[in-house]
């Protein structure tokens, strides 16, 4: 989304087909370019929506300025696609609640309105970053079963970031791990979560209770620290925390090695065990 501060800096290559064109490497865009594709094919939900939100605008206008901002369109007009994206989340008497502000909302129905504001122009890609955090069990729920009726219906592409296993395993198709600011596992959900082929997915799973988990023992923990992002280790950041390590972890940055079709994993000592396992299992 290129929203980051002045002083950031980004490496690698993000490439984006915007209305099923030439894709453009978001990267190296300029802020013109980034602009227009920002919030009208690619638009971002975030965790906190007070935060999100403006606090002295009312609701409805702070969704018709995404219209305006990307469409040549009258005021009015857009005030009428902003109640209609209102509609389409589930606020109930959305043309009344559109003149709200927004200490006047609960914060299920406050989230509601980001996604909105996210949904109104009709993006290809929506980033929903922690989307149901800050709110109660029962309302995560809603959310969650909302952004999957949206996907089908808008036809959209989602990537949902979250700590949250039990989130991750309802609405992914394709899980990406990531520690220390690299990704470390990407698989099908039913790899990543059936058979984990690097240790810190593996230590994420194990610290999971479950209907078998003995409530007379303590939940496993993975031990040590995330290292300093300004002081990572020369080889593997993992290492010094990983029960499968050895000599050379702590020398060479491991690469993306496939353990499976369409599941790649940066752990050369779990992956050797893996096909290891599977080597030995009768031919079906």
């Amino acid at each position: 989304m290129r929203l980051l501060p002045p002083q950031a800096r980004i490496s690698g290559e993000i490439f984006f087909a915007a209305d099923a064109g030439e894709a453009s490497n978001l990267a190296a865009l300029h802020d013109e370019a980034i602009r227009k594709l920002r919030g009208s094919r690619m638009a971002m939900i975030f965790q906190e929506p007070m935060t999100a939100l403006n606090p002295v605008m009312r609701v409805g206008d702070q969704i018709a300025e995404a219209v305006v901002a990307h469409n040549s369109i009258s005021k009015h007009d857009a005030w009428q696609r902003a109640v209609e994206a209102m509609n389409d989340v589930a606020i109930p008497d959305a043309a009344r609640r559109a003149r709200d502000y927004p200490h006047q909302l609960s914060g299920g129905m406050r989230q509601r309105i980001v996604i909105a504001m996210a949904i109104v122009n009709r993006p290809q890609l929506l980033i929903a970053d922690e989307p149901t955090t800050a709110l109660d069990v029962t309302i995560q729920e809603q959310i969650l079963e909302l952004l999957a009726q949206l996907r089908i219906k808008f036809g959209l592409a989602m990537l949902f970031i979250s700590h949250d296993l039990a989130v991750v395993s309802q609405v992914a198709d394709r899980v990406a791990v990531m520690y220390a600011g690299s990704l470390v596992e990407l698989g099908s959900k039913r790899d990543v979560f059936r058979q984990p082929a690097h240790p810190y997915t593996r230590g994420l799973l194990h610290a999971v209770p479950n209907l078998r988990t003995d409530r007379g023992r303590p939940l496993q923990t993975i031990e040590g620290t995330v290292p300093a992002l300004q002081a990572m280790p020369t080889g593997c950041a993992f290492e010094p925390r990983c029960e499968f390590r050895i000599p050379e972890c702590a020398q060479d940055f491991p690469p993306l090695l496939q353990v499976s079709s369409g599941h790649w994993a940066r752990c050369p000592v779990v992956n050797s065990l893996l096909t290891q396992q599977n080597s030995n299992l009768p031919a079906s």
